[in-house]
């Protein structure tokens, strides 16, 4: 049996970028084996734009009521609906900018958050409707952030995943990138040991 990984990057610095280099271990490792198939979404070299009035007023119009704009407008989030309901794991290579995410990944959650799609609001809170699926972290940060007052991206992340139901998460993080070669070398070793790991239980 195929697992289906959807990766998603969001690196603005392309090859340059360490949650790049994370994500490209992970699909190098992935396409070794047979029993993984990787589709890979480049959220920057195929921006999305920011969530406008337009675009939710599309996706609230009936689907035989649109018109052609609200149609096109709304084309953006149905096909990352259909990609991602497709696939079994969801795998996020995340740099860390500014304390937060990239804007051109907040703009891709943006279009998968969709209230009546992947989850709905009920009397006991939002239930997620995207369900039996995981999700895997690959966290790059120039700093040390993990577990300290300044990560607010990964319980914002975390956040974003349950609203849609994924609570299997898990983390692969690569810290300290921007303070000193050994540092560097000595995270990416051990995020690439870890995303082996991960790849064998896949």
């Amino acid at each position: 049996m195929t697992t289906r990984a959807l990766l998603v990057t969001s690196s603005i610095l392309g090859e340059n970028g360490q949650s790049n280099a994370l994500a490209n271990h992970f699909k190098a490792q992935a396409d070794s084996r047979s029993s993984v198939a990787v589709t890979h979404r480049d959220v920057v070299a195929n921006a999305l734009p920011h969530l406008a009035i337009e675009e939710l007023g599309a996706w609230q119009t009936p689907a035989e009521e649109r018109s052609s704009e609200q149609k096109a407008l709304a084309a953006y989030s149905d096909e990352l609906l259909v990609e991602l309901r497709e696939h079994d794991v969801l795998v996020l290579a995340v740099p860390m900018y500014n304390l937060g995410i990239p804007s051109q990944l907040k703009a891709w959650f943006d279009r998968v958050l969709r209230a009546g799609e992947t989850f709905l609001y009920t009397e006991n809170g939002p239930q997620g409707l995207i369900e039996g699926k995981r999700a895997i972290i690959l966290a790059a940060r120039g700093g040390l952030y993990a577990g300290s007052e300044f990560d607010s991206q990964m319980p914002h992340l975390k956040s974003m995943l349950g609203l849609m139901g994924i609570r299997d998460v898990e983390v692969v993080f690569a810290e300290g990138l921007n303070m000193g070669d050994s540092q560097r070398d000595s995270a990416i070793n051990e995020a690439f040991q870890a995303i082996d790991q991960l790849i064998e239980a896949l």
